[in-house]
């Protein structure tokens, strides 16, 4: 990376999916690489809330360069690696993969690279937002119920409003069938 203007921080991101893994060779990387402080932790890529992430995102000013070894250790997808790098870019960062020149949002090339998977990121969601609702069309045209099972039976729902109908309270049907007040209100009298 050539610098016109070295950045304020190096900040520095590593992580493993396992336990039975090490940080070791991330760490000594963005060491030699000047990254202090290094945000580490071991999660699932998958982890919505990865702390240290959370926690590096938070601090990060503008001028900051969060670098990381590889684009794998930072996201799992292309949604979530614009997402991050986003949040990296309008803080006033910028972001970079030791092993993925191409990812620099220092450089010109670097963020046509990041506008591209913008782009590859709409397209992952609107595809993932298709099969879901492809999904639930089956799913309804077979018949099925979608969500959470109901808590009475069709015969207990046809009961309590009956119940209900003839003056008992929602406190006393919720008791009785051991459901809260809620469940007992959602049925239509």
């Amino acid at each position: 990376m050539t610098e016109k203007n070295p950045p304020s921080r190096r900040l520095g991101y590593a992580r493993v999916s396992t336990y039975g893994q090490t940080l070791d060779a991330q760490l000594e990387q963005l060491r030699k690489e000047g990254c202090n402080p290094i945000y580490r932790e071991k999660a699932s890529g998958a982890q919505p809330t990865r702390r240290e992430l959370l926690r590096m995102l938070k601090a990060l000013g503008s001028g900051d360069l969060v670098t990381v070894t590889r684009i794998d250790r930072l996201a799992r997808s292309t949604f979530d690696l614009f997402a991050i790098v986003k949040q990296i870019v309008d803080a006033g960062g910028q972001f970079r993969s030791l092993a993925e020149p191409w990812a620099d949002t220092a450089t010109s090339t670097g963020r046509l690279m990041i506008a591209i998977l913008g782009g590859l990121a709409d397209v992952e969601r609107d595809l993932i937002r298709t099969r879901t609702a492809e999904g639930r069309s089956r799913t309804k045209a077979r018949g099925q119920h979608m969500g959470r099972p109901p808590k009475l039976t069709p015969q207990q729902q046809k009961e309590a409003r009956r119940r209900r109908a003839q003056g008992a309270t929602l406190k006393e049907l919720a008791k009785s069938y051991n459901v809260g007040r809620a469940t007992i209100s959602r049925l239509a009298v």
